[in-house]
């Protein structure tokens, strides 16, 4: 069995505030503190089947272009989610499985390309905007019990599970695959950097709280008891964690190597696109109104994250 790592955008940012102040609050971290971002999402290639989880932005997203306030910026683009695919040598029609790992976008992007995977998707979370239309969706029930720490799962393959992990959304979900004596836990945004792992920090990015803090000590004393090659979303340690089979050791964090952004040379289009979940919003669609003009506590129509989330296209 190998996992690899889809790369579709680099050198990226994720603010500390943004990172680490989901329950004391950003105004406790430094916006000027700022980790490295990436947008990758993973392949699972058993020999016998192409198993992906999650599946990038859609085509045509346009790149953010951040200043020196922005919480996130998700990155330049490399190319698109499905050339990123493409490029690892496999082909839409080899996919038999999809397992989502939650709505936004930027993981379920691209679901409408593989009509011929099953879409493994938590029960919590089929009635979401992002997933409407599609016809080869499988709802989750998580019928197969615990995972370790976890208390619902379901085993997708040998080896390979699905398991329920509400909190950043209300359907949010992790699979660890097995293999080789290392558990390889690939998620969506437990955390948006490893930094906030080894601190024992949520994100401002949640639609419950309480359950967020619950799978977030989970997933910690997981890999307190289990050797977990950790595989996230937004940060490039996720796939060099799995390029280098590296070890989640909570005692002894990684150092950090913080991100050191040139915003001099950023141009401004009018659009502006939200960070969370890529939505655009364009002055054109909405009458004119511009971006700037909308009310304080307007919210992102898809993910319901606030102004601040954005960043100009």
């Amino acid at each position: 069995m190998v996992i690899k790592a889809v790369k579709f955008r680099k050198d990226g940012f994720y603010s500390q505030p943004f990172a680490f102040g989901g329950e004391e609050g950003m105004e406790k971290y430094d916006l000027n503190v700022r980790y490295r971002g990436s947008l990758q999402n993973y392949v699972i290639d058993t020999g016998d089947e192409v198993i992906l989880v999650d599946t990038g932005l859609p085509a045509g997203t346009p790149e953010e272009s951040p200043n020196e306030t922005s919480l996130a910026y998700t990155g330049k683009d490399i190319c698109s989610y499905m050339e990123a695919f493409a490029a690892l040598g496999y082909q839409p029609e080899e996919v038999t499985a999809i397992l989502l790992t939650h709505k936004h976008a930027d993981h379920s992007g691209e679901l409408k390309s593989f009509p011929k995977a099953k879409i493994y998707v938590n029960a919590d979370e089929v009635s979401a905007a992002e997933l409407q239309g599609l016809e080869n969706i499988v709802p989750v029930t998580f019928t197969d019990g615990a995972y370790y720490e976890f208390p619902a799962c379901q085993k997708i393959r040998d080896g390979i599970y699905y398991i329920k992990a509400k909190g950043h959304t209300n359907g949010n979900s992790i699979i660890v695959v097995e293999n080789d004596g290392l558990f390889y836990m690939i998620h969506g945004d437990i955390t948006y950097v490893d930094e906030a792992l080894y601190a024992n920090k949520l994100s401002v990015v949640f639609e419950d709280i309480a359950a967020a803090r619950e799978t977030l000590d989970r997933v910690r004393a997981f890999i307190r008891n289990h050797p977990t090659v950790y595989c996230g979303t937004h940060t490039p340690q996720g796939y060099e964690n799995l390029e280098t089979k590296r070890v989640m050791d909570l005692d002894h964090p990684v150092e950090t190597v913080f991100e050191e952004y040139d915003f001099s040379k950023q141009e401004a289009s009018g659009k502006y696109v939200c960070s969370i979940c890529g939505y655009v919003y364009d002055p054109a669609e909405h009458d004119g109104t511009a971006f700037a003009d909308l009310p304080d506590d307007w919210k992102c129509p898809r993910c319901k994250q606030g102004k601040e989330k954005f960043n100009q296209a």
